[in-house]
């Protein structure tokens, strides 16, 4: 059962939807349904369509669409029309798993294309100087997300707002991948090689993990690269130590729970967090969130490529 466990128990909470019987979750902005009326007006002058995904998070959907993050609703519309299916954020995905993900939609006859926004030479591969008019719109979710797993990994990737599901949660669901998957014991070498932590000293101001973020406002020094690489080292070391010293079942729900609770315990020292502050969970999950979605802790697929 395992991680089926941890996902089987995001269904009791939240503002998603989420229900007992892991149907259908129903978190749906209004902003977003009055996008995807303008995005089907749009679509009825394009003669080409660029629909952009996240590179990360591919879910099969009940029918043929193999990605968390396309708009089923709008598959009809996008499959009568020439369409190339752009994988964003190529830089944090898994690259091997992500060239099968290519393999699987040329499989499918579908032009498929990763790429990474923030690069220009990376866009260039989509279009060059070409003779075009473009017509933006902007990024909608499906109005009802398919199953739990599926709103879970959408909510990892950051794709629904973490207050909807809940930090907490989507770290427990993150942990009980990464445990389930090994990831951890791949990071043997840096658990052996671990550096001291940099004394920073007292006068330095606090680290703020919102400036790994892409849009963050001042560029980080030095300084505060060296701090980041060791607080990613603590926090690789932490976590492989406990997954290489538990010898429980972890197909087993409540064995893979302890082993989760006991994760949250050492990843609040690796990221000094006060052991006696009341928010110290919460501050444990905001700031391994951003280590994830950095990158900081590696490049990841959240799903296997359909056979």
């Amino acid at each position: 059962m395992g991680i089926k466990g941890i996902v089987k128990k995001a269904m009791e909470l939240g503002e998603m939807g989420f229900n007992k019987e892991g149907g259908a979750i129903n978190w749906f902005p209004g902003h977003m349904a009055a996008a995807t009326r303008a995005i089907r007006n749009r679509l009825k002058l394009s003669d080409l369509v660029i629909e952009v995904r996240d590179a990360r998070v591919c879910t099969r959907y009940i029918h043929y669409i193999p990605f968390s993050s396309a708009h089923q609703d709008l598959q009809p519309q996008l499959s009568a029309k020439r369409r190339i299916v752009a994988l964003n954020k190529k830089d944090l995905a898994n690259s091997n798993v992500l060239n099968k993900w290519v393999r699987y939609f040329d499989s499918c006859k579908q032009d498929c294309l990763p790429i990474n926004a923030h690069n220009r030479s990376s866009i260039r591969k989509i279009a060059h100087q070409p003779s075009i008019y473009v017509l933006d719109t902007p990024g909608v979710l499906v109005p009802s997300i398919p199953n739990v797993e599926t709103g879970l990994k959408l909510a990892l990737a950051g794709s629904v707002k973490d207050s909807v599901v809940g930090e907490d949660r989507i770290v427990q669901y993150l942990l009980a991948v990464l445990n389930t998957r090994g990831t951890p014991l791949h990071w043997k070498q840096v658990a052996n090689q671990r550096e001291e932590i940099t004394q920073i000293s007292e006068d330095k101001p606090d680290y703020n993990p919102k400036d790994l973020r892409a849009n963050r406002k001042r560029a980080l020094n030095a300084s505060d690269l060296l701090y980041v690489k060791d607080l990613v080292k603590e926090v690789q070391h932490a976590l492989y130590i406990t997954l290489s010293e538990f010898d429980g079942n972890m197909e087993d729900e409540n064995e893979l729970e302890c082993l989760i609770e006991h994760q949250f315990e050492v990843l609040q020292r690796a990221l000094k967090i006060p052991h006696k502050s009341s928010e110290a969970r919460l501050m444990v999950s905001k700031k391994f969130l951003t280590l994830f979605r950095a990158g900081k802790l590696g490049s990841f697929v959240l799903d296997d490529v359909p056979e």
